[in-house]
Formats: C-alpha cells, structure tokens, sequence
C-alpha cells in the first residue's frame, strides 16, 4: 500500500470543479486514512448542497491510480461557517479586479436586439459552448430577467451553490451561467422596476464567483430600457454582438440597439443574421424571412457579419433539450457557423481607445541654455 502522505500528497491536488482551486490551495482535506485495500478521504465543502459528485469522482480516480487501492470512500463535511466565511473573504481578496474595471482581464460581450423573437438567447448559448469548446473559458450572465431561457438552453439543472456571501454558478458544457431562472419559481413573474433590475445585475456581477474568465457573454432583453443602461453603468467597456433577422423590419429595429451601445461607449463588433434562410429536402435554399437585413446593418454600422444562423430543427430541438446545436448536430451547418463567430469574436478584440485632445510632446534633443 503507499503511504499515507502520498495520497494525501495526490487529493490535494486535485481541482474543486465549481471553485477552480486545489483541495490544498481551499484548505479542503480533512483526513486521509488507510484500513487494508481502502483509502477513506475526509474532505470539507463549504455549505450543504455543494455539488460534490463531481469533485467526489476525481478524489477516487486520483487515489486509485495507486497500486493496492481497491476501494475509495469519500466522507464529505460541512465546514463551519467561519472557515467558509474565511474562504469566500480570501477568495474575494485574490480577485485581481471586478468583472469589467480596470485591470481586468475579461472581455464582457452582449448580445443585443432591438425586438424579442429573433434568437438572441440561442445566439448566446451557442456562441458560449462554440468559444468553449475552442478552449476558452466562457461564462453567461443572463440578463433577460423578464424572459430569462439560458439555463433550459444549456441544460443546466443544478442551482448555484453558495459560499459564505459568493454565488458559485452551475455549469454545462464549459459554460458557467448565472440567471433570474435559479432564483424564480416556474409559476411566478419578475416585476420589477428599475432600482431591483439594477441590483439584481449589480449582484450578478460582483457577488458570483465568475473568477475572471477570459470571456463573459450578456444575454440582454430586447429594447434599450433599464438593464441595458445599468449594465452599460457597469460594465462600460464592453463590446456587443447585435441580433437580426433578415427581414428590413427586424433590422432597423435593431439598429436602435446598436445606437444604444453606441450612446453608452459600448464598441459593437459585428452583426449576427439568424433565420436566414431554410434548407429544404430538395437541398434548396429557401429565404422565408426574406434576405439582406445583416449584411445592410452591418454596413450602415461599419462593423462585420459575423455569421448567417440558418433555421435547422437541430437548433430549436437541442434548445429545448437542454443540448447546444454543437452538441445536438455538431456537423450541422449550424454548429459550422457558431464556430465561425467564436473564432472571429476571439479575434475582434476591443479597440484603444484614444484621445486626441491629451498631446505628449517630445522633449527637446538639446536642453535650453541658461543665460546668467
């Protein structure tokens, strides 16, 4: 059998899935004991209802690796609140920056339209697993509090879990997300004006624990109302992705949302067509909404198309599922696309913004004499 002090060696360096440290670095591992060919790991979660399957499976599959362990039972704990109060606190204190501030290292993207029905949740949720499924570490905050879908779209069923005063997000796919969804019963509406809006957003982005992932996808409601101006307050130096379909209708509405962004310092970067066309069993394309709406908004606002959505069952059915299209039909021309806008919005990344009434002038090659 190893030694006592190697296993324990090898648990604490396994991962907490939900926050992305060590079991050494959270001060996770209570005990390690050996009886015959079983290995008994006493961890500490902080606070019931963690989901502990996961990290329960890793801490067995590191401890079985070695040789004369047959079995591996993992005892877990609650901590007591003052460790898991010490715990959010340190967490809080190793935060380099707030999600969006000066320093930080996130890119915070929303997803806009200027009417409801076009797909912009469908377009956040894909464009999230598509950046990563590509290797970047994505989460979604879904802002649409009144028609709030991300969670049933990414098949997320577990609810946050809590740290002391932090909200750890569930995940699927790769993808953390934060919604009104977690903390509403199916029965009941949001109504809320705008000063709860702005502090339910205001919670979202500063009491989770997003721990600064290098993108961050807003799946905003439709219009220019309070969540777009609060979360422009919040987040002023975020870019946006605006939501259309093909018909001119749907593309001068959205312009207005462009024109928000715009009026708040937000750097829109491109346009996304979605419904853009249905492929028939004939292998004909069929323009149902009619053709030309993202490439003309596009260009009245400068920026490029990112990528034209068709309609596929594979989209809707995967949507309701619980399974993104890259999932669902991960061949499907659909899927094709999303990986296209991933890859390009990596690239896209926001502009230096200058001033040009700030001058740094040169300093003379020569220092002026001085006369007596």
């Amino acid at each position: 059998m190893p030694e006592v002090a190697d296993i324990r060696s090898a648990v604490e360096g396994v991962i907490e899935p939900s926050l992305r440290r060590s079991l050494a670095d959270l001060e996770m591992v209570r005990e390690v004991a050996i009886e015959g060919t079983t290995a008994t790991i006493g961890v500490s979660v902080p606070s019931p209802g963690w989901p502990a399957a996961v990290l329960g499976e890793q801490i067995a599959q590191a401890v079985k690796a070695f040789d004369g362990v047959g079995e591996v039972a993992v005892d877990v704990a609650i901590m007591p609140d003052a460790d898991s109060a010490a715990l959010s606190a340190r967490l809080k204190d190793e935060r380099s920056a707030s999600i969006g501030g000066t320093g930080s290292r996130t890119r915070v993207i929303t997803i806009a339209s200027g009417k409801g029905g076009v797909g912009k949740s469908s377009v956040t949720a894909n464009t999230a697993v598509a950046l990563a499924r590509a290797g970047h570490d994505v989460g979604v905050i879904d802002a649409d509090v009144w028609g709030f879908s991300i969670p049933k779209m990414l098949g997320i069923t577990d609810p946050p879990a809590a740290l002391a005063d932090l909200i750890i997000p569930p995940a699927a796919y790769g993808v953390r997300a934060i919604s009104m969804d977690f903390f509403v019963a199916d029965d009941q509406a949001v109504i809320w004006r705008g000063p709860m809006l702005h502090k339910a957003l205001e919670q979202f982005l500063n009491d989770v624990w997003w721990d600064e992932p290098e993108f961050l996808l807003i799946d905003m409601p439709p219009g220019t109302g309070d969540v777009a101006i609060s979360i422009s307050q919040f987040v002023p130096r975020s870019q946006a992705i605006v939501v259309t379909t093909p018909q001119p209708t749907a593309q001068r509405v959205a312009k207005r949302a462009a024109a928000m962004a715009e009026k708040v310092n937000q750097e829109v970067i491109g346009v996304v067509e979605n419904m853009s066309w249905f492929a028939g069993d004939d292998g004909k394309r069929y323009e149902i909404f009619g053709s030309g709406g993202g490439a003309e908004l596009a260009a009245e606002l400068g920026v490029p198309l990112l990528g034209r959505i068709p309609l596929v069952s594979e989209l809707r059915d995967g949507a309701d599922r619980g399974e993104p299209v890259q999932v669902a039909a991960p061949e499907s021309e659909a899927a094709a696309v999303f990986e296209t806008i991933a890859a390009t919005v990596v690239e896209l990344r926001p502009r230096v913004r200058t001033h040009p009434e700030l001058v740094i002038r040169s300093a003379p090659s020569e220092p002026p004499a001085i006369s007596n």
